[in-house]
């Protein structure tokens, strides 16, 4: 009787273990479900890009909790908030009532409110700017709002004053947009002060015993930079590491060959390794400063960078990056590299800032401080969610000015909003590669070609009828 009742006592603590061990899965499973849903959204964020298909509000990780409140206002409701209609969508919500401060507005992609009365405001995201489709004819007061974070090879058109002044507000990578993404890719301050991948310099001349001074890494070759034109001259005067696509005589670890692991950690612990990092843009514009540029002073690698010519004004110290346009030739720049690969004193005047954690730019400093968004962090509305705020205060300002019975106030855009010269080719005697019809010429042509298309489409936007794509392309190639 005894051995039956112990094993009734054994049964009955194994069935409550049992129990507990599932409560406790079941937990960890709800808890790793939020981590994983948190990490979608930073990596969603990396690139301030939050396209995505709909999903259920409660697991949507884009929805602020100031949207999901609204939302649960009685649909009528939403009739009475200005109608910011995404034309060429990124977010991909089909409906969403959002708050900005003290005003709301409601953001979609569905074109059926083209005509709504509170329709207020178009949202054009650049890249997927196009002739085929515009919202036209274009009332008095329907504004245009462009987003164009990327490279000018994306949509040339944009870059030119007849299409630019079309819009009444910008977000772009100009300081001098309405909403300035200069710094976009940049976390913080932290970041360029930490000292957690940095490698000793005298780590990095034992390093030079198999590794090369320079590190070049691109797999978007020949773009109008012409980037890949010096690296293979500069390549002929000084040894240079390159592991991309382009120009490649090294290979990276299989696992980081992928593009989206130049983020990565051993992919960063491996660039850290080098003296100097080839930072060249691919394209030539005031502003457009990307991880090109941040990376290697977060990772404590001198960049030689080629590609914004307001890239000082960006600097963390006067003595931070090699800047190529300070040379007259290839030559020049890889002797200069040589001597401070030689030269423990003179190399270590280039990453001083960043030892001692001082960055002396009041620029870069209050721009930071002062942007209304962050880069990969949670708890920051990202430049997606501020460019929208930005078109949403702007028309309740109107609203208001209309209600007191005064004009509303007209923004638009300028030419300075996107600046960037006609593309250009080096030009070395002799040349290091055949000429040859390509990408290299192909970039100048297409340049000179969207200055026909924007003053085109310009025409046809101010007639305010709709067009057909063959009206567009024979106002562009008429003589």
């Amino acid at each position: 009787m005894a051995w039956i009742q112990r094993r009734k006592f054994l049964a009955s603590c194994l069935c409550i273990t049992a129990t507990i061990f599932l409560l406790v899965t079941l937990q960890v499973v709800v808890e790793l479900g939020k981590f994983e849903r948190t990490k979608f959204r930073n990596s969603n964020l990396q690139d301030g890009r939050t396209k995505m298909e709909e999903v259920p509000e409660y697991l949507n990780p884009f929805l602020k909790k100031e949207a999901l409140d609204l939302n649960r206002k009685k649909k009528s409701d939403s009739d009475s908030y200005p109608i910011m209609l995404w034309w060429s969508p990124l977010t991909g919500e089909a409906g969403r009532l959002s708050q900005c401060g003290a005003d709301a507005c409601f953001f979609t992609i569905n074109r059926t409110y083209l005509h709504h009365p509170m329709t207020k405001a178009f949202l054009f995201y650049g890249t997927d700017f196009n002739i085929d489709s515009l919202p036209l004819p274009r009332k008095a007061h329907h504004d245009w709002a462009l987003f164009h974070e990327e490279s000018p090879k994306n949509n040339y058109k944009l870059f030119h004053e007849p299409v630019i002044t079309l819009f009444n507000y910008t977000a772009t990578f100009s300081r001098h947009s309405h909403l300035p993404l200069t710094t976009q890719y940049l976390e913080g301050i932290e970041v360029l002060k930490s000292l957690r991948y940095l490698v000793p310099l005298q780590s990095k001349n034992n390093l030079r015993k198999r590794l090369a001074p320079l590190v070049y890494v691109q797999s978007d070759c020949d773009p109008p930079s012409d980037r890949d034109s010096y690296v293979r001259e500069l390549m002929t005067y000084i040894e240079v590491d390159s592991y991309g696509e382009c120009l490649r005589n090294r290979d990276l670890p299989q696992q980081l060959k992928s593009p989206v692991s130049m983020d990565a950690d051993g992919f960063y612990r491996i660039i850290a390794q080098y003296k100097f990092i080839l930072a060249f843009e691919n394209a030539v514009c005031d502003d457009y400063i990307t991880e090109k540029f941040w990376r290697p002073l977060k990772l404590g690698v001198v960049p030689v960078y080629y590609g914004s010519p307001s890239v000082t004004d960006w600097l963390p110290s006067n003595k931070s990056a090699i800047l190529v346009s300070e040379f007259s030739h290839p030559r020049e720049l890889a002797s200069y590299i040589r001597r401070l690969d030689d030269d423990d004193r003179l190399y270590e005047a280039y990453v001083e800032w960043k030892l001692k954690g001082e960055i002396s730019n009041q620029r870069l400093l209050t721009a930071l401080r002062e942007r209304k968004w962050g880069v990969q962090d949670i708890n920051q509305d990202n430049y997606i969610d501020a460019f929208e705020c930005m078109v949403c205060t702007k028309v309740w300002d109107n609203i208001r000015l209309q209600e007191k019975g005064l004009p509303p106030k007209r923004w638009k855009a300028e030419d300075t909003h996107l600046s960037c010269p006609e593309p250009n080719v080096f030009a070395f005697s002799p040349p290091r590669a055949p000429r040859r019809s390509s990408l290299r010429e192909m970039w100048v042509r297409s340049f000179e070609q969207s200055k026909k298309e924007a003053q085109a489409l310009r025409w046809l936007v101010d007639r305010n009828q709709n067009f057909s794509a063959q009206e567009f392309w024979a106002l562009v190639f008429r003589d």
